[in-house]
């Protein structure tokens, strides 16, 4: 093996089997393996010292001996920023179409190699619902169409052939009997669009595509809209749940839903709360994995027994009807009990969470209280550290949950005294 700056002369002499490796670029050669076919080629070291070669094109049309160099230098200057040309390579080689693609971005996320913007992996639910929105959505309108050849007018007649219902479908699921209804919609486009964007993101930064064509798409609005309960409401679910228990539905899910009235917890918090995360004596709950991270939650002495009257022989405190994993059915249970009080069809568990937060505006506590009291955002660094709830939140979580429990016809021991209403 020689060391030289390879020239037109060099490819010429080159034998089967032989190569040959300039002097100017360490790694940079040409080789010739079988017939008359030169390639020139790149060897290099990645940054967690794995030995890579890649193959820059054969010797031709476009690629020349200087041409390759510059190309080898351009390569190395990637390597050294701790990219992996010949993985990336590889990569784009499989994903040649938007199928495969998606099959590459959800391996990649479901081995934690992709990072939220919180820098954790995606927890298993989030994955569910991406794998859903892709086998359901993505693959039947964009599968079979070249990766690196999707347009952004692709992409817009995608999001609306979604909102009109073309991927409109009764998909049988893995659980037995399980039966899912694809609808379809502008909400159900919307967000599928952003797991598009994510997915060309996702592509760009390993080279598959040269940008993504989701950038500059205009959305249909969310659909989402701040609704709260008004006072008849209210009193109409503490009906609802009283009737509840004569129609004998089943009780964890009475429990768990006057829960979310009095605390203002997401249902996906409430359903996979355990007794290990409880500390009823100190009126707390240290949450280690919600949608915001860790989270401290104070709890009002109403919310507390609710817990108290919940059986504690499980893991879980709040047990489905069968076997030992989380109350799957608790969206059907919920509509049932709304159904009992006449309710409106658009009362979901979020609506519970809003008003609930609702309240406690209504009751004059600043947004870094109602954070605290809910787990929004934007709690301070050091609420990493607290392991129990303070008097001043105690009380807050005191007050407003007394306040629901009140507009529901439940009166409640105790003056509570709201702080004074912010001036207007």
């Amino acid at each position: 093996m020689s060391e030289k700056r390879i020239g037109l002369r060099d490819i010429q002499k080159l034998s089967e089997g032989e190569t040959v490796w300039d002097g100017v670029v360490g790694g940079f050669g040409a080789r010739r393996q079988k017939g008359a076919v030169v390639s020139y080629v790149l060897k290099y070291r990645t940054t967690d010292g794995r030995q890579r070669w890649f193959t820059i094109g054969r010797h031709g049309s476009p690629w020349t001996p200087d041409r390759a160099r510059e190309e080898a230098k351009r390569l190395l200057g990637e390597v050294i920023d701790k990219a992996d040309p010949a993985n990336q390579k590889s990569t784009k080689r499989k994903a040649a179409t938007v199928s495969e693609l998606c099959d590459l971005y959800i391996r990649d996320a479901e081995s934690g190699r992709l990072l939220t913007r919180r820098k954790i992996a995606k927890k298993p639910s989030t994955l569910a619902t991406d794998k859903g929105r892709i086998e359901r959505h993505i693959k039947p309108l964009l599968g079979t169409l070249k990766a690196a050849a999707v347009t952004r007018e692709d992409v817009e007649d995608f999001m609306h052939a979604v909102a009109e219902g073309k991927t409109k479908a009764r998909v049988k699921t893995a659980k037995k009997r399980g039966l899912a209804l694809v609808r379809g919609g502008k909400g159900t486009a919307s967000r599928t669009l952003g797991l598009l964007g994510a997915i060309f993101t996702y592509a760009v930064r390993h080279r598959i595509c040269r940008d993504n064509p989701v950038h500059g798409v205009v959305r249909f609005a969310d659909g989402h809209r701040e609704r709260r309960l008004n006072d008849q409401e209210y009193k109409a679910f503490g009906d609802a749940l009283r009737k509840a228990k004569e129609a004998k539905i089943w009780s964890p899910a009475i429990a768990v839903t006057r829960f979310l009235i009095l605390t203002g917890w997401r249902s996906g918090e409430a359903l996979g709360l355990k007794w290990q995360e409880l500390d009823l004596v100190r009126r707390t709950a240290t949450l280690g994995d919600t949608k915001t991270g860790r989270s401290v939650r104070p709890l009002s002495n109403a919310a507390c027994d609710v817990l108290r009257s919940v059986d504690e022989s499980n893991e879980l405190v709040f047990i489905a009807s069968r076997g030992d994993g989380r109350m799957s059915g608790f969206p059907r249970l919920f509509a049932r009990i709304t159904a009992l009080g006449e309710l409106p069809s658009d009362i979901t568990p979020h609506v519970l969470r809003h008003s609930f937060a609702s309240l406690a505006a209504d009751l004059g506590y600043s947004e870094p209280t109602i954070a605290a009291l809910v787990g929004h955002k934007g709690q301070s660094i050091t609420s990493r550290y607290i392991h129990s709830a303070d008097a001043v939140l105690l009380a807050a979580a005191d007050a407003v949950a007394n306040r629901a429990a009140e507009l529901m016809g439940e009166a409640k021991a105790g003056v509570v005294v709201p702080l004074h209403q912010a001036a207007q």
